[in-house]
């Protein structure tokens, strides 16, 4: 079962995947492009060219897990990068699961310290 934390560590391959890959292939792309460890608990997301599939690559405890989702109409919007790095947290994960395309994003509260 796919259970995110807040300690969960999400990245997100920007590029076009192609998603007739199945664990070793992403495996590969995990290591290859992103330059991380599949093995470090951390969930993985690509999107195939049109954007209509989206899958999800995890360790679980004992082996690799894939989710997968297809839209039957519309797109995945992928966020903007802000950098290079493809980290994202939990929430931009969700709006992308969802279909959202937020116009802009900022914390209504800031906590200090």
């Amino acid at each position: 079962m796919l259970a995110l934390t807040g300690a969960t560590r999400i990245y997100l391959y920007r590029g076009a995947a192609d998603l007739r890959k199945s664990f070793d292939g992403l495996c590969g792309l995990v290591r290859s492009q992103l330059k991380q460890d599949p093995l470090s608990g951390a969930l993985f997301v690509f999107c195939n060219r049109r954007r209509t599939l989206v899958k999800m690559l995890y360790w679980d405890t004992d082996g690799f897990a894939i989710w997968q989702k297809r839209l039957e109409q519309g797109t995945f919007r992928i966020p903007r990068s802000t950098g290079p790095e493809a980290l994202i947290d939990r929430r931009i994960l969700t709006l992308l699961l969802e279909g959202v395309t937020p116009r802009r994003m900022y914390r209504r509260y800031s906590r200090s310290a």
